[in-house]
């Protein structure tokens, strides 16, 4: 799943309005967010296989340490946890837990069996990625969804809470529509280097929901 984990971010927001969405865009991008680093340290692996899957062409066959169900709980805690002990909040703590966790839940539906439970366990998957058109309405109902509860959470207090917003919802949805209909990546070292680039979104989320406020 792609845009279905922002969709999360956003609708945390709703749950834990005193949190910079820059912590819960992060917590459910987390798993990706690792991944590359894991990836281009050797760490992990995956191919390029177009026909893997009739919606990516990315293969993820080892991937324990970032993906797996127990990590993905592992570093929910020390995301979550580590906010808590910040802030003593353990709503917020609580959040952030499940929205990495809510990861690996999201991930279930799409990938084919290549998840696994922890690392040497089983893989799990259910493979809504084999049916594209399926996928595309699941995400952008959940894209919708999520955006519908960030902006009912709050509202800007100048142009770049509103321009900025505006443009971040934009360039996920080019992003997404980009990955639908381009050409698959040349190798696995290409799709970590575009991975790398997702740090910047926590960032830029924390950036324009610094200039919103939460409404009455």
């Amino acid at each position: 799943m792609f845009i279905g984990h922002n969709a999360v971010g956003f609708a945390s927001k709703r749950a834990a309005p005193r949190v910079s969405l820059g912590l819960l865009m992060a917590a459910p991008m987390l798993l990706d967010l690792i991944w590359p680093l894991l990836l281009l340290a050797g760490v992990e692996h995956m191919r390029v296989d177009p026909g893997n899957t009739r919606f990516t062409p990315l293969d993820f066959y080892d991937y324990p340490w970032s993906h797996s169900l127990l990590m993905a709980c592992v570093w929910g805690l020390l995301f979550g946890g580590s906010y808590f002990v910040r802030t003593r909040d353990r709503r917020a703590g609580l959040i952030l837990f499940l929205g990495v966790v809510s990861h690996w839940l999201f991930d279930l539906f799409t990938h084919r069996p290549d998840l696994p439970l922890w690392p040497g366990g089983p893989k799990a998957g259910l493979g809504l990625w084999n049916f594209p058109a399926a996928t595309i309405v699941v995400e952008s109902l959940l894209f919708i969804g999520g955006l519908a509860l960030y902006v009912r959470a709050t509202r800007p207090r100048d142009r770049i809470g509103s321009l900025g917003f505006a443009a971040f919802v934009l360039f996920l949805v080019l992003i997404y529509v980009a990955n639908i209909i381009g050409p698959p990546p040349p190798n696995a070292e290409a799709v970590a280097g575009l991975a790398l680039s997702a740090w910047l979104l926590p960032l830029w989320a924390w950036w324009f929901d610094a200039h919103r406020e939460a409404r009455d």
